[in-house]
């Protein structure tokens, strides 16, 4: 048996089409795995077919993953071009609210919540289903450092992490005992649109970067190999855990 092997493979990534769910369908659709990618917008096609244009296989759908009803609708447009079946999940999409707790808009609270939690509770329910009838799959959550600690201005962003960690271990008692694996990649500070105004913010970004051992921001490709690990047969006996990938920040 290959370890690291996910050749054949079909995955859904929500949050495919930019950012470190971009690096993950990248890495996955390298090591050889059909892939429908999820976004907002209509950068979501243009990116699937810049895939396909390379040879990989590659579906984009466009979805609003705030609407609940969307959710359901992208999921099964993905696996109807997924020829039905499934074998790897990845929660990446997620969106950034920054205000301080006492002015925090009840309105952005709902948002980030329905995108960042909400959403990610949907998608790995039914994709549970579609692999508990053939005892076989691989949910990887994108949880942050905010399941960890509690960050600063981010209260909505915090509160959803948190509960992808604890949905992510929650889930894993459910169903590994049934052939479905589920964990979480936590990924550090990484140089991505979501952490604009902090690598606008001189300050914190000298702060925050001071603190990284391996002296460098990641990127989506640094989240690849974690990915890959986490959606092949290396992984069968890892369940319920959340992997920082951090360039060692979380353990300074």
């Amino acid at each position: 048996m290959k370890l690291f092997t996910v050749e054949g493979k079909k995955a859904i990534v929500t949050g495919g089409s930019r950012g470190l769910g971009y690096g993950m369908a990248e890495g996955l659709l390298e090591a050889g795995c059909e892939v429908a990618i999820i976004g907002s917008s209509d950068k979501t096609l243009t990116v699937a077919s810049a895939f396909n244009a390379k040879g990989y296989a590659c579906y984009g759908v466009k979805a609003d993953l705030r609407d609940r009803q969307a959710n359901y609708r992208a999921f099964a447009d993905c696996l109807a071009a997924l020829s039905g079946d499934l074998d790897i999940l990845v929660t990446a999409a997620g969106i950034q609210r920054r205000h301080s707790a006492e002015d925090f808009p009840i309105e952005e609270w709902d948002e980030v919540m329905s995108i960042n939690l909400h959403s990610v509770f949907i998608m790995c329910q039914l994709a549970g289903r579609i692999m508990l009838k053939k005892g076989y799959g691989k949910i990887i959550n994108v949880a942050s450092m905010a399941s960890f600690f509690g960050g600063q201005t981010i209260p909505a962003y915090s509160a959803a992490k948190g509960g992808v960690a604890q949905l992510t271990k929650e889930m894993s008692n459910d169903w590994v005992g049934r052939g479905i694996n589920v964990n979480a990649i936590a990924p550090g500070y990484m140089a991505t649109d979501m952490n604009e105004a902090i690598l606008n913010n001189d300050i914190r970004y000298r702060q925050i970067s001071e603190r990284i051992p391996a002296n460098r921001w990641g990127t989506g490709e640094d989240m690849k190999g974690a990915t890959i690990f986490l959606a092949s047969a290396a992984s069968d006996y890892i369940s319920g855990a959340i992997i920082p990938v951090d360039g060692g920040y979380l353990v300074k």
